[in-house]
């Protein structure tokens, strides 16, 4: 991606299907999104589909979004770093995550056996 911004006209990351067509290829593109397209529940599903973590530039309010975050943990565990408070207590979300990569416990609040066990099951060396 580089500095691809400077190349591209800052009104193209304002339209919606400009946006959607540059995420569906590089999920990291919504970093370049304007702040309205960022918080586009539709836009951060198509980005997280492709890369889990591009969660990290999504608005707050589409990081509570537990559909969003969902699908970004499937797709990487490690995009539970970036979900809300509130979902990072979710037990489906952190459920998730951790079945993707044991390493997402260390993002989650509230620690509880299940948890664990299903991390250590994925990956013995997480804890």
């Amino acid at each position: 991606m580089g500095n691809c911004r400077s190349t591209i006209d800052d009104e193209n990351w304002s339209n919606k299907s400009f946006v959607l067509k540059k995420v569906r290829k590089n999920g990291y593109y919504l970093k370049l999104a304007s702040i309205e397209l960022k918080n586009d529940p539709e836009v951060v599903l198509v980005a997280v589909k492709k890369d889990g973590r591009a969660l990290n530039y999504a608005s707050e309010s589409v990081r509570n979004n537990k559909e969003v975050v969902m699908k970004a943990v499937k797709q990487n565990g490690s995009a539970l770093q970036y979900a809300s408070e509130e979902l990072k207590n979710d037990p489906e979300v952190v459920l998730e995550a951790v079945k993707k990569n044991g390493w997402a416990l260390q993002y989650v609040i509230t620690r509880r056996f299940g948890r664990i066990l299903e991390a250590v099951k994925n990956d013995g060396v997480a804890l």
